[in-house]
Formats: C-alpha cells, structure tokens, sequence
C-alpha cells in the first residue's frame, strides 16, 4: 500500500548523493517553514537515496522543492515493493478515485524509467512500461510536453561495485515537482565577480540557509562576513564590482541588500531591542583569516581614564572559543524567539566529542553536520534555535568554568591543523 495516515499523502523524495549529513535537517527545517511536520518512513538507512515522506498537502512537498538543494525531485507515491509483483500488487490497491484526476482521456502523458546505481536498456525500460498496461491510463502519450508525468524507480543500492541483480527496492508515482539543484552552478564561486580567501561553496551556503529557515523579509545577520569587510575597507583600490553588494547585484538580488559594518564583533554595536530572524554565519578559524580583536580589558580601561580623542587602536588575540561564546551570547541575545543561528565550528577529529559544542540556555541545539576537512580535521555545521528570552543572568551562564573549560581546545585548531600538514609532509618526504 502506498497510503499512509489519516490526512496524510506518501511522497517519494529522489535526493542527491553529497552532504549526506546535512540532508535530513534540510528537509526537515524546511517542511516546518511550509507549516508541516516531518513525518518519515525511513526503512533503509538515511544515506539511502530514496526516502518515503508523509505530508499532509502536495503544496507542502512544492514549497519544500521551491528552496531544497539537497534533493532532486519528490513524487506522490501510487506504489512501491521490493518485486514488480509487490508493486503492481501496491498499484492495485491504490485508490482509483486518486489516480483518475491524472488519468483523464484531456490529459496527455509520460513514464519515465529511472535506475539508480545501474543502466537499463532501452528494450528493458519499454518492458518495464508494458508491465502497468493494467493501469487506467486514458490519455494519449506526449513525450515532450506532457500534462502529467509518472516515474518507475528502481534502486539497485549505493555500492557502484556490488550491484544487484534484481532492485531492492520498486516505487511508483506522479512528478510533483524538482529541487534547486540548478542553482548550485548559477551561483557557483567560480563565476562570481568578488571572492576572498573563505567564500563558502554555493551548495553549503544554500544549506545554511535552509537550516536556518530564513524566508521572505527576514533580516540575516552575518557578523563575520569577511569579505564585505575587505571591500569597504580596501574600496579605494578595488574595482567596481569588488563588494558584496556587486555579487547580490550579479544575480539580480541587490534590493536584498542592506547594508555592510566594518566593527569588532566582540564589542557590543547594537541598540537594545534589535533582533533578527536569523544569524548566519562562518567564524574565522585562524587558518586563512586571522583572529584579532580591538584592544584588551587593560587597554580598554586606560583608554577610558585619559579619553580617545589621540587613541590609536590596538589588536590582541580573538581566540576561537571567545569567538564561540561571544557569537552565542550575541545570538541568545538578539535573535527572535524561534530564530535560528547556524555557524560552522572546525574541530579536531582525534579530540572531537559532543561536550566541546558551545551551549547558551536560551538556545536549542537542533543540529549537528560534519564535513570532513582532512584526515584529521572537520568542521560541523552548528543549527541552534532560541527558545528563551534573554536575561541578564543569561549575559554569563554560558561560560562558567565548568562550561567553558572544555572548550578551551578550539584555541589550538590552529596549531593542530598546522601539524597534521606537517607530519603529512614529513611523511611524503621519508617516502622519497
């Protein structure tokens, strides 16, 4: 059978094979920004290509493809079984009174056959259509601009070097609608007019918007932007088109833009009262962008006593963990209630455990992705919801000494991540 609950459509969702990790919150952030609620029947594995959804209208399964990169297409689903028997079986028991809006004779149609993980032959894919002439269709074909398409899936698994001789796994079902895959390419690096050192892949950054839930007329925030702040600062020997607000203006999304600060993100701007919709961002880890920051306490209170007026600004370490806690205090402090905050937190891999992920009480931790840098390195893209008002005693709960101490080990990333290119250069030398 391929109905599900009460109220409920099952829906097939084809999903592309990278950023495994970071597929399920995706979809999941995204079906609650189209009001529904995640309901799987995942009875393969998550890194599996194909996942049964149950929604509760095909305008939610259009509204999730509208903004997803991480899958290809989603289908209603009339059928599925793991042998043409199960599944012609399934497609009987589907109700007709479903099928017949579809299967209209004013309707033209398509079947598409689609094999993951193995090729068919065109005589195989004309005999897999053959099979559902049991199927009421009572239009006539249109193979190129049909009013509905349906699609028969076999998965043949995700080993490329042990393939089955049968699939696993059969589905059936109407096209609904694709993903935004396409925009991966639109918007790639490569093509932009302005990058610096650490401008994020496409992809990823269509994923961290996601996770955030970021939507019409929301204001993001990004306090490590980066670049935006190499083109103010640097305006007078950059071009034209050097600047963040350039690339939104290479893509037609100009009236998007705000505005750029040139600051210290680790002094307070802000007005009491700001808040934003979400904050999203990707903290410097010491690599290719040094962390720095105005002054120090001492300074700051010597600055104080004999005033600014001949102040010249000095730097001094931003080490990564008071990045951490600063950007959640700021987050905890100036995000709407149910505003996400989504940054990337670079760890080293032999030292990693849970207990290393900043916490704020005002912030829900609702996801947890890693992409793998090196061998020994990784970095997690961190998604936390704040769930409570920010108080005065939440300015300092998030770093008591038992907090805080663990992770002190995001200061050495730096020193680590170095060495482990060191030994690896050691290593390839000693093989010569």
């Amino acid at each position: 059978m391929a109905r599900s609950g009460a109220g409920l459509t099952r829906y097939l969702l084809l999903l592309a094979q990278e950023h495994l990790e970071f597929r399920l919150p995706e979809i999941k952030s995204l079906i609650s920004l189209n009001g529904g609620q995640f309901s799987s029947l995942l009875e393969s594995n998550l890194n599996s290509p194909f996942w049964i959804l149950n929604l509760h209208s095909e305008e939610t399964a259009r509204g999730l493809m509208k903004r997803t990169v991480c899958a290809k297409s989603i289908f209603e689903l009339w059928g599925r079984g793991k042998s043409v028997e199960e599944l012609h079986s399934s497609l009987k028991t589907y109700p007709v009174e479903k099928m017949e809006p579809y299967l209209q004779s004013k309707f033209t149609y398509k079947i598409k056959i689609h094999a993951f993980n193995k090729t068919l032959t065109q005589q195989e894919k004309i005999e897999r259509i053959d099979s559902l002439e049991f199927l009421p269709f009572q239009g006539k074909v249109n193979l190129k601009k049909p009013d509905h398409v349906f699609w028969f899936v076999e998965d043949y698994g995700t080993d490329p070097n042990n393939i089955p001789e049968q699939p696993l796994h059969l589905y059936f079902g109407r096209w609904i609608a694709n993903g935004q895959r396409d925009l991966i390419e639109s918007y790639s690096v490569k093509r932009r007019h302005f990058i610096g050192n650490t401008s994020m892949d496409a992809c990823l950054a269509f994923i961290m918007a996601n996770h955030g839930r970021v939507k019409t007329n929301d204001i993001v925030f990004d306090p490590f932007v980066g670049t935006g702040k190499a083109s103010r600062k640097n305006q007078k020997w950059r071009g034209p088109d050097e600047n963040i607000r350039a690339n939104l203006r290479q893509y037609g999304l100009e009236n998007y833009y705000l505005d750029v600060l040139v600051s210290d993100a680790s002094k307070p701007i802000w007005r009491k009262g700001m808040q934003f919709d979400a904050i999203i961002t990707d903290p410097p880890y010491g690599i290719r962008e040094a962390t720095r920051r105005t002054g120090s306490q001492r300074e700051t209170t010597k600055v104080t006593e004999r005033g600014t007026e001949s102040h010249i600004s000095i730097s001094s370490n931003y080490h990564l963990s008071d990045i951490l806690f600063d950007l959640l205090k700021f987050a905890a402090e100036y995000l709407v209630i149910g505003g996400r905050l989504v940054y990337w937190l670079p760890v080293y891999k032999p030292e990693y455990t849970e207990e290393i992920i900043p916490r704020h009480p005002c912030l829900k931790l609702i996801s947890n992705c890693e992409q793998t840098l090196s061998s020994h390195t990784s970095r997690h893209l961190i998604t936390m919801e704040k769930v409570k008002e920010f108080e005065d005693e939440d300015r300092s709960s998030n770093i008591l000494e038992s907090q805080y101490l663990p992770n002190k080990s995001h200061n050495s990333f730096r020193e680590k991540y170095f060495s482990g290119v060191t030994k690896r250069k050691e290593e390839k030398d000693n093989q010569k």
